[in-house]
């Protein structure tokens, strides 16, 4: 699931789940209104796609004053690394500009986090399971994730001797009270969300003071990889899952201690003496810093600014002007850069297709043909993104380079734009919902202009957030502009696109594409998967669910006096993902004197 992001607060993701349930009950929405084998990034819904909003999330690298290209097939990226005789040092504090208010709400089964909430999670929590570089998850709470030769029985065994900040032990019974609470089976928790993405979980027992044993209904190859769940799925304290305030009552074994939330300012955490991991280089002890703090700065210029004037230590972007700005300051030496595509999201427009005039293919055959993608992606983004042609970017399991997916072609625009009205007697007139920002306005103006161009008519209807999100649950909506699916296991995808889905919210109802989830979900042959979600991809293509636009470019640029963003190798040996769209671990950042 990828949570709510652009400019605007993550609580409004779960408001909309309620409003769903309120329409249509837990099951079928119809009609109404989140890789490599083993790997997976799996996020909340929504995303604003044509906003310049931001995720960040890093590691990985190369050696100082040097430049790389993604593996995921960006554009030439600048990522810089500190010299390797760097030695850490302990004390000091970061400030990290972030682009949106985390939400205020850490319970974590009820809220749906997006990028600001999820490193504010991060500070806090750990989860069970981690992204690896390697596109598969490592065992990080746990200390293994087995399974049975059938995939439906899953054994987590715990480390010993991690503790929550209240002093209480992690064992298997919080965590089996923390997984029944993710899936709706803990009667303090009521989530909604999480209860359909854990549908498929049967029962889960705690089998022995540091083993959970859970069964699923159907095979669930990738469900470890749901144990991460784009740093979501964090292990709560009991006292705080049991807690009236269970937003606010933050009891977890992250690196950071809660100390306090300012809405719309900042969330600061201090350091936690009794963290778990080490550093396994040096074996240090983490984390480094004293306190955190997560400053909120919604415009993306003023966290560029921020960080030149040292006001902001860290920030992370996805502008294409402020990726262009902090290319030329590394190049200078100025800032540290690092930037990557791989694992990101695709940014796209997202159809209603359950009613008119996006229920017929012609309609959106037509508006696929007429849109210049590439001249939204150089007016809009300094060109400094790759064009999209499916809703897997280069790297991930059903990735292909070329899927069907309709070229510009203004003749094709007016051939399916006839069809159509040959079809209903009508003229395509649609209107495109989108927040009142400047930089997502301008965007639906040159979407608008393009359409125009070959004979479309197009209204364009500005919403806030929350109301946004309110009508795409209702299915009151024809187009918006969206952003969603990072990187991972393309499983991990099942909860946008399937017709049962709360959150499918383009109202697909594709009994080819219901049948290749459910495959996809249970079948362990790396090539078969491979084979399975490529024809997913085809099926995109052909049916122009969505108009896919771009790959998001993340950024994170920062003080040359700070280190350690990547953070340290993994329990199991594994480089940390160098995927930057989920957050990424804060618990080895530290600061030269």
């Amino acid at each position: 699931m990828t949570g709510v992001t652009g400019r605007h607060g993550a609580r409004d993701i779960d408001d909309a789940a309620r409003v769903r349930a309120d329409y249509k009950g837990m099951t079928n929405m119809r009609g109404t209104a989140d890789a490599g084998h083993r790997g997976a990034r799996w996020r909340a819904p929504v995303a604003l796609l044509f906003a310049v909003a931001l995720l960040a999330g890093a590691c990985g690298g190369n050696k100082s004053g040097t430049s790389t290209k993604a593996n995921s097939g960006a554009s030439t990226n600048f990522t810089t690394e500190p010299p390797s005789d760097k030695k850490p040092v302990y004390g000091g504090s970061v400030t990290y500009g972030i682009e949106a208010d985390p939400g205020g709400s850490l319970c974590l089964p009820e809220g749906q986090l997006a990028i600001a909430g999820i490193l504010t999670a991060r500070m806090f929590y750990d989860t069970l399971t981690v992204p690896n570089s390697e596109g598969t998850v490592s065992p990080w709470l746990a200390q293994a994730v087995t399974h049975d030769d059938t995939y439906k029985t899953w054994t987590i065994k715990l480390r010993d001797g991690v503790v929550f900040s209240d002093g209480s032990k992690l064992d298997a019974t919080v965590v089996k009270n923390n997984l029944d609470a993710y899936r709706g089976s803990y009667p303090a928790r009521s989530p909604l969300l999480f209860r359909y993405v854990f549908s498929n979980v049967d029962t889960v027992t705690a089998t022995d003071p540091l083993t959970v044993t859970v069964t699923t209904k159907v095979p669930w190859v990738d469900f470890d990889a749901f144990l991460w769940g784009s740093g979501r799925i964090g292990i709560m304290g009991q006292k705080q899952l049991d807690s009236k305030d269970c937003g606010t009552d933050v009891v977890g074994t992250g690196p950071y201690l809660y100390k306090e939330y300012i809405q719309g300012d900042h969330v600061t955490g201090t350091k936690n003496p009794n963290y778990w991991y080490k550093d396994p280089a040096n074996n240090n002890k983490l984390p480094y810093l004293d306190s955190l703090t997560l400053k909120v700065v919604t415009e993306a210029a003023q966290r560029n600014n921020g960080l030149d004037s040292g006001d902001l230590d860290i920030m992370h972007t996805s502008d294409g002007s402020g990726i262009l700005q902090l290319r030329s300051e590394a190049k200078a030496g100025k800032v540290n850069l690092l930037e990557s595509d791989k694992f990101g999201e695709v940014s796209y427009a997202l159809m209603n297709s359950a009613s008119p005039p996006f229920d017929n293919l012609n309609a959106r055959l037509a508006v696929a043909y007429g849109t210049d993608r590439q001249a939204l992606i150089d007016k809009s983004q300094q060109g400094v993104n790759k064009i999209a042609d499916g809703p897997f970017t280069k790297g991930n399991v059903g990735y292909l380079d070329d899927p069907g997916f309709p070229k510009y072609d203004i003749a094709k625009a007016k051939e399916y734009l006839a069809k159509y009205k040959a079809e209903t007697g009508k003229d395509l007139e649609i209107t495109i919902s989108h927040t009142p920002d400047t930089g997502t306005t301008d965007l639906a103006k040159l979407v608008q202009e393009q359409a125009q161009a070959v004979g479309i008519t197009v209204n364009l209807q500005p919403f806030e957030q929350a109301q946004l999100i309110t009508n795409a649950v209702k299915g009151t909506f024809q187009v918006m502009l969206w952003r969603n699916h990072p990187g991972g296991d393309p499983d991990t995808q099942y909860v946008w696109w399937h017709s049962g889905s709360l959150v499918n919210f383009g109202h697909i109802n594709d009994p080819q594409i219901d049948s290749l989830l459910d495959e996809g979900r249970s079948e362990p042959d790396p090539a078969k998967r491979q084979a399975i979600y490529e024809n997913l991809n085809r099926r995109f293509a052909s049916q122009v669910y969505n108009i896919w636009t771009w790959a998001t470019l993340w950024d994170i640029g920062s003080s040359t006096k700070v280190h350690g963003i990547f953070g340290p190798k993994l329990p199991d040996g594994k480089s940390p993902t160098d995927g930057l769209a989920t957050g990424h671990f804060l618990g080895a950042l530290w600061k030269e004197k």
